[in-house]
């Protein structure tokens, strides 16, 4: 799996864990009294957090992408629903690298 794919689908996990903490744990935190369901989500979103953040310094150097290209993913992160933001853009790379890779392995033959 090229660094760009994995880095849209750790962000896509990433963004849901983070509804999942507001729209449902939360909620359940506090109009059920149920704290525990933010420990448990919230453990599982920071961990998905800190991936994402490793897959994106391992795409930036993999890439040679820009200081300023990471940091607007970065940024992206922060928000909610910014990985879903960000989403189309980091597709449209994919796709451009891959067929970049599909043309130069075609040419080779």
């Amino acid at each position: 799996m090229n660094t760009i794919r994995r880095l849209r689908y750790i962000g896509l996990i990433e963004g849901v864990s983070s509804l999942l903490l507001f729209f449902v744990a939360m909620p359940l935190k506090y109009l059920n009294d149920m704290p525990q369901a933010v420990t448990v989500v919230g453990a599982v979103h920071g961990f998905l957090f800190i991936l994402y953040m490793l897959a994106l310094g391992q795409t930036m150097i993999q890439l040679k992408r820009s200081l300023g290209w990471a940091a607007k993913v970065f940024i992206a992160a922060i928000f909610p629903f910014g990985p879903f933001f960000i989403e189309p853009a980091l597709r449209r790379e994919q796709v451009k690298l891959e067929n970049k890779t599909a043309t130069s392995s075609y040419n080779e033959q």
